[in-house]
C-alpha cells in the first residue's frame, strides 16, 4: 500500500508541475486583460471629464450671448436642449461594450458640437457680442476644452485597441473563456465627420 500510495503521489506531483506553466501562463494572460480593462477605464474617464467641462461652459456661453444677441432665441434653446440630451446619457463601464448605447452617446455629443457651432457663428452678426471679453474667453475655453476631448478620445481608442487585441488573442479568448467570460470587447468612440473640428474662434 506504501508503494501504490507513493506511487500516485509522484504522478499527481508530476501532472502537477506540468499543468504549473499553463497555470502561471493563464493567470498572467489574465492580469494583462485586467491590466487592459483598466487603462480603458481610465481613458473613458478622461473622455468624460472633459465633456463636463464642456457642459459646465455652456451654461455661460449661453448667458453671454442671451445679453448680447437678443434675437438668437432658436440657437441658444437648441443649445441647451442639446445641452441637457446629452448630460442625461450616462454610460457605465458595461455599457462601453454596448454597440446601440455608445451610438446613442455619440449621437448625442455630434448634436451638441453641431450646435455649439451654430452658436459660435452667432458672433459675426452681432458687433456687441464680437466686442464682449467674456464672449472670447468662454470660445477660447471652449476650443481647448474641445482639443482636450479630441485627444481624449484618441487615448481611450488606442486603450480599446490594445485591450480587444489581447482579449482577441487565442491565449486571451481561452482565459475569458475558462474564467466565465468576464471580459466583453469595448466600443470605440466615433464622432461624425462632421463634429472632427473645434468650433472656429474669430476674433
Amino acid at each position: 500500500m506504501g508503494k501504490s500510495w507513493f506511487a500516485r503521489t509522484t504522478t499527481l506531483v508530476a501532472a502537477a508541475l506540468v499543468a504549473l506553466p499553463g497555470c502561471l501562463s493563464g493567470c498572467q494572460k489574465y492580469d494583462e486583460l485586467v491590466a487592459a480593462d483598466q487603462a480603458c477605464e481610465q481613458a473613458w474617464a478622461d473622455v468624460d471629464a472633459n465633456l463636463q467641462r464642456r457642459y459646465d461652459l455652456i451654461p455661460n456661453l449661453v448667458s453671454t450671448v442671451k445679453a448680447s444677441a437678443k434675437h438668437e432665441e432658436d440657437t441658444l434653446a437648441a443649445v441647451t436642449a442639446a445641452r441637457s440630451q446629452a448630460t442625461q446619457i450616462k454610460l457605465t463601464s458595461d455599457d462601453l461594450s454596448d454597440p446601440e448605447k455608445m451610438a446613442a452617446f455619440q449621437k448625442a455629443q455630434d448634436q451638441l458640437k453641431g450646435s455649439l457651432s451654430r452658436l459660435m457663428m452667432v458672433q459675426e452678426q452681432y458687433p456687441d457680442l464680437k466686442a464682449n471679453a467674456a464672449f472670447h474667453d468662454l470660445q477660447v475655453q471652449l476650443e481647448g476644452t474641445e482639443n482636450r476631448i479630441l485627444r481624449a478620445r484618441e487615448e481611450y481608442n488606442k486603450a480599446v485597441g490594445s485591450y480587444n487585441t489581447e482579449l482577441g488573442k487565442v491565449s486571451g479568448a481561452v482565459v475569458n473563456k475558462v474564467t466565465g467570460r468576464p471580459f466583453k470587447p469595448r466600443q470605440y468612440f466615433k464622432a461624425s465627420t462632421e463634429a472632427q473640428a473645434a468650433p472656429q474662434v474669430k476674433f
